[in-house]
């Protein structure tokens, strides 16, 4: 009976929190879809959204770290589910909003309750899968931003071209209002509330230090020098990751002679083999080097220092070239954005403080952004 139990929730609770946290972007990334119509329409000005945008990578910065020691303490379904309804609401508020001082202060709130959605999602893998598996499913559940984005860059899209920009707004915001009803009812908290064995008992995986508390814990993953060098880490990635988001179709103009089609087709590449590798990194991981992440990270950041100078010597009129190179770059991103990400981070310590792992190697990632953005 126990084993039926744990099998089921097991398999609701990955679900809800890698669909969940895909539906967490609709709300934050679908501000870049409806910048365009709203400009036309004179609603707000270039400057003003880039105030706007800069708002809210800012305060998600700060709050990825304090909601990361937040959710080791909160009920995952709650925490998860009500930020989510939040977004939600933030989002139907703006459809009706022309005033920029509102859509700052609303977007920075949105920034907020964005920033949880992270946490809660890796605690609920941490107390539902043992080590052995756990690189499997993070694995996965890392692929799920582009979920979030395939919805946003297809869907919301569509509503905008056809019913205007609110529906930027409008639409994300019905759909996640729905989606968090959902996952409150089909994310559990932890094993021990439904009265079934920690995962530790279950997959006989027995935790040292066990018994200590959850702040003894999270102060641990303060004073780790291995977390603090996964952040480090984790930060240098995301310079690579977003310089290539935001100059990589200039820099193919500029230094290849691509037009704008071609240079926007090759890069199309690139995400698509980042989802391959975050997917199949866990695994990987977990299979062929019995759930220890440094080999395997190792091999994928020298994949990924290989394209960038591969890409940079390749001489122009080598596009299919060029796509390898850009084919590698995505794969082992993705891979390293799975192990520097999160994963090494809550493996180094114990399950109850996996929320403040997490918090803390993403501290940087999003003010990385920020600066990548300016970067010339």
């Amino acid at each position: 009976e126990v084993d039926r139990v744990y099998r089921r929730w097991r398999s609701s609770v990955f679900w809800s929190v890698t669909l969940g946290y895909g539906l967490f972007y609709t709300t934050r990334i679908n501000f870049s879809v409806v910048k365009k119509p709203m400009l036309d329409a004179g609603v707000l000005n270039a400057t003003e959204m880039g105030m706007i945008g800069s708002a809210l990578l800012l305060v998600y910065s700060v709050g990825k770290l304090v909601n990361g020691f937040l959710a080791d303490r909160a009920n995952i379904a709650r925490f998860m589910s009500t930020a989510l309804l939040c977004s939600a609401v933030i989002n139907l508020v703006l459809g009706f909003n022309t005033v920029f001082a509102v859509f700052l202060g609303l977007w920075a709130l949105n920034g907020w309750v964005q920033s949880i959605g992270s946490a809660p999602s890796v605690v609920a893998l941490s107390h539902w899968f043992g080590r052995k598996e756990r690189g499997t499913r993070y694995g996965i559940w890392s692929a799920s931003h582009s979920i979030g984005e395939g919805l946003t860059f297809a869907g919301t899209a569509t509503l905008v071209s056809v019913l205007g920009w609110q529906w930027g707004f409008w639409g994300p915001g019905i759909v996640c209002l729905l989606a968090s009803l959902v996952l409150y009812h089909n994310i559990a908290d932890r094993p021990q509330t439904l009265g079934l064995p920690s995962i530790a008992d279950y997959t006989n995986e027995p935790e040292p230090e066990a018994g200590g508390s959850i702040g003894a814990f999270q102060k641990q993953v303060l004073l780790h020098p291995g977390v603090w060098m996964l952040a480090a880490a984790n930060a240098f990635l995301s310079v690579a990751r977003y310089g290539m988001a935001n100059w990589g179709p200039l820099y193919l103009s500029v230094a290849k002679d691509y037009s704008g089609v071609a240079a926007g087709s090759v890069l199309a590449i690139y995400p698509l083999a980042e989802i391959a590798g975050s997917i199949t990194s866990g695994f990987v991981s977990d299979r062929f080097f019995k759930s220890r992440r440094n080999a395997p990270a190792f091999i994928y950041g020298l994949l990924e220092i290989v394209s960038l100078l591969a890409l940079y010597a390749i001489p122009p009129g080598y596009q299919w070239l060029d796509a390898i190179a850009l084919a590698v770059f995505g794969f082992a991103l993705g891979g390293l954005l799975v192990y520097l990400g999160g994963l090494m981070a809550i493996d180094l310590v114990s399950r109850k403080a996996a929320g403040a792992a997490m918090g803390l190697v993403g501290l940087d990632r999003k003010s990385t952004r920020l600066n990548s953005s300016h970067q010339i």
